[in-house]
This record gives C-alpha cells, sequence and structure tokens, in this order.
C-alpha cells in the first residue's frame, strides 16, 4: 500500500527546508511557501460571474445542438438531450410520435441565464413551417444539471 498524502507532503515540501538554520531562513522559506501557494489557488480559482459564464456557455451549446438535431430530423440524437426525468416518462417512440417531421426551418439559441448551480433557462427564437408558411416565435426552456450534465426538461 502506497504512503498517505500526509507523509508525502511532509517528506517533498517540508523536509527539504527542516535543515533551514535561524529565524529568519525559515520565515523567508514560509513566506515564499505562502505566497506560493496563494499564486497556484488564485490561478485556480474561477470568480462567480466566470463559473456562471461557463455554465451558460455549455447550456448554449448543448441546447443549440438539440435544435440543430431536431431541424435536420436527427430525432434519435435530439431525444437525447432530454433529461433522465423526462426519458422517463416519455419514451422514445412517444417522442417521435410527437415530432412533424420537417416542422422546423431553423433554430437560434438567443440567450441563457442561469439562475443557480444546476439551472438555467434558455430564449430560443425558432422558425417554422406551417400551411406552407413561414414564421418565427421566441420560446423558453428550461435545462438542469443532473450527475455533471446539462438536460433539457420537457415540461407539459
Amino acid at each position: 500500500m502506497g504512503r498517505n498524502s500526509t507523509s508525502l507532503c511532509r517528506e517533498r515540501l517540508v523536509k527539504p527546508f527542516s535543515s533551514v538554520r535561524g529565524l529568519s531562513g525559515r520565515r523567508r522559506i514560509a513566506g515564499l511557501l505562502v505566497a506560493g501557494l496563494m499564486a497556484v489557488l488564485a490561478g485556480c480559482a474561477a470568480g462567480p460571474a466566470e463559473v456562471r459564464q461557463d455554465r451558460e456557455a455549455v447550456v448554449k451549446e448543448r441546447s443549440q445542438a438539440r435544435w440543430n438535431a431536431l431541424v435536420a430530423d436527427r430525432l434519435e440524437e435530439a431525444y437525447g438531450y432530454y433529461s433522465p426525468a423526462s426519458r422517463s416518462v416519455m419514451s422514445f417512440p412517444d417522442f417521435i410520435r410527437s415530432i412533424k417531421s420537417g416542422f422546423w426551418k431553423s433554430a437560434r439559441v438567443d440567450n441563457v441565464e442561469c439562475q443557480g448551480e444546476d439551472s438555467c433557462d434558455v430564449e430560443v427564437t425558432i422558425e417554422y413551417q406551417i400551411h406552407g408558411t413561414r414564421a418565427k416565435t421566441p420560446l423558453r426552456e428550461t435545462w438542469i444539471r443532473t450527475d455533471e450534465q446539462w438536460w433539457y426538461v420537457k415540461k407539459g
């Protein structure tokens, strides 16, 4: 069995500096270690705004990919973006029956706004054809994060 992280840390970080004599030498080394640790933490830590932007970018990409699949009639791919809970109440054959092939002509994700860590609202403009006439309309959809992945939630 390997050594635990505490003993490895002590061996790699503390032991090399244990031979430093005198209070000023140890203070200097302690200062360097603290400064280095702060630099590492600052580089790794993203602020709340950056994290929200990352979430929103991921959701925007997934939502647009789902709509691209619907527009292209790649229904199995589009169904794969549904949340596990949505798929548990709507089977793939039911999903297929609910889709009118060729109905959507285009879709554009306009905006994503995440209220928390695990829920985002998406605004989409879709273009569709009905009775030979093209029309555009905005719609709003909800995406949730489950098991580190973002999913579309079917409402109604």
